[in-house]
């Protein structure tokens, strides 16, 4: 049951947009030369990075699932690449719910014909932009149960927003919303543990109007405030496995983790 808007807002092809910029570095096609211009100045370690995160993405939408969670909000969608989190849950729980947000018109356009869901759970799409979590919150509840948990997927999306933009208040908000038992999954770029690269990327992509906030350990750990991380806490994303053995970990500069509300 795709749900969704129909409507084709204007896409901007004249300035770079972080979701293409990740579709690039992923090896997608729905980029502009504009998004390519600055993936082909990022260091080689940016499409690890990518790739780093949506694996991490990936092994935690489905230990969720595995834990009985069946209803995902998932912010920064970006342009949809196969398995997508919906195909991950539904894979375990067929009747799973997730709606997906973007602020990247093109997204809505991939959104229509690719999110689709299993027969027995829904897939719907909503534009919106993170820094408006009341008004994400509002449609999600016109899918989504919120008398019952909900996992927060906030995949490399929070350094989009610097310490001005007021981060953990947009979190805050969007927590406060979710009931007891609720998930929080996040991950966030580093810029304590390869700086000169995280200084190098986050030129890049200024120079192309693009604002970075890559956060410290310490500072991406703040967002978990009041929550209950889950082993193995707060890691690099190829660090966070929920099996065991898990196998040797890649260098990361990608920090990753998944919380509990109380």
């Amino acid at each position: 049951m795709p749900a969704g808007r129909s409507s084709h807002p204007q896409i901007d092809t004249g300035r770079a947009h972080p979701a293409r910029v990740y579709d690039w570095l992923l090896g997608g096609k729905d980029n502009y030369p504009v998004d390519e211009a600055v993936g082909e100045k990022l260091p080689p370690q940016a499409r690890d990075a990518a790739r780093q995160n949506r694996r991490f993405m990936h092994r935690a939408a489905a230990w969720l699932a595995g834990q009985g969670v069946d209803q995902f909000l998932d912010i920064g969608t970006g342009i949809p690449t196969e398995p997508n989190l919906h195909q991950i849950v539904q894979a375990v729980v067929p009747a799973a719910k997730v709606v997906y947000t973007d602020n990247d018109p093109i997204v809505l356009r991939h959104a229509e014909t690719l999110l689709i869901s299993s027969p027995e759970g829904a897939t719907d799409y909503f534009q919106a932009d993170v820094r408006s979590p009341g008004e994400i919150i509002d449609h999600a509840r016109t899918v989504l149960d919120f008398g019952r948990p909900v996992a927060l997927s906030l995949i490399a999306l929070l350094h989009f927003l610097p310490d001005d933009q007021e981060p953990r208040a947009v979190v805050g908000e969007l927590l406060s919303a979710l009931p007891s038992g609720s998930y929080l999954v996040l991950s966030h770029a580093a810029s304590d543990r390869h700086a000169e690269l995280a200084a190098r990327v986050t030129a890049e992509y200024a120079r192309a109007g693009i604002r970075l906030g890559f956060r410290t350990r310490p500072e991406v750990t703040r967002f978990f405030d009041g929550l209950d991380l889950v082993e193995p806490g707060l890691v690099t994303a190829t660090e966070w496995f929920r099996q065991t053995p898990a196998p040797v970990p890649e260098d990361s500069g990608i920090y990753a983790g998944v919380a509990r509300l109380r």
